[in-house]
């Protein structure tokens, strides 16, 4: 029995479009995939525990030099110090655009030791929350990008960490910042930091 010809170009078309799909998959198994990205530590103050990732942008990578060179001094100026931490800490905590993912934190460095596991988590639920994997290089998504930051403030305070320890030396630092493209997000905060061991580390953010 003779097939109309209708029905062979449909039959062609079904095979042409079977093989189509058939040579995708193939290729899309075989194709050599796109290594992941992976944060690696290219720089780190050990004695006060900052480390500096691959994946942050140049002009923090300055800063990190910057505050590197103001604790390398044989005499700390920890007014230099605190200002320098507070507006690293600004920077990479509200600059999403070079974070690999909701997880990928910043500022944690500057975060007091016994309350980094809450601040993650209400980052993650909050700020980071619509921050979209970036480990494949893929992302089409926009971030904000820190432009510049201020401080416009500082006062020394009377701060209580849980029940029994006070620091009577602690700072609240009062900032505002830039982004390179308004998207709506956070433009200021004011920081506590309070003395930890060695260092000044932040215990509250509370926004302006």
């Amino acid at each position: 029995m003779k097939l109309k010809k209708s029905v062979k170009i449909v039959l062609v078309v079904a095979i042409l479009l079977i093989g189509a799909g058939l040579f995708f998959i193939a290729y899309d198994s075989f194709a050599p995939k796109k290594a992941a990205k992976t944060a690696t530590v290219v720089n780190q103050i050990e004695k006060y525990g900052y480390t500096l990732k691959s994946t942050r942008n140049d002009t923090y990578k300055d800063m990190f030099q910057d505050l590197q060179n103001i604790l390398n001094s044989d005499e700390v100026d920890e007014e230099a110090y605190l200002e320098q931490i507070s507006k690293m800490f600004v920077y990479d905590f509200f600059n999403l655009s070079d974070k690999l993912a909701n997880t990928d934190v910043g500022g944690i460095d500057f975060v007091y030791s016994s309350a980094k596991t809450n601040f993650l988590e209400k980052a993650e639920d909050t700020v980071y929350k619509y921050v979209e994997s970036d480990i494949y290089d893929n992302r089409d998504q926009e971030l904000p990008v820190v432009d510049s930051v201020n401080v416009d403030n500082i006062e020394t305070v009377s701060y209580t960490i849980g029940t029994d320890v006070t620091d009577d030396n602690a700072y609240q630092v009062s900032l505002s910042w830039t982004y390179k493209k308004d998207l709506g997000y956070q433009t200021a905060a004011i920081l506590t930091f309070v003395h930890e061991d060695n260092k000044l580390a932040l215990v509250e953010m509370v926004q302006e």
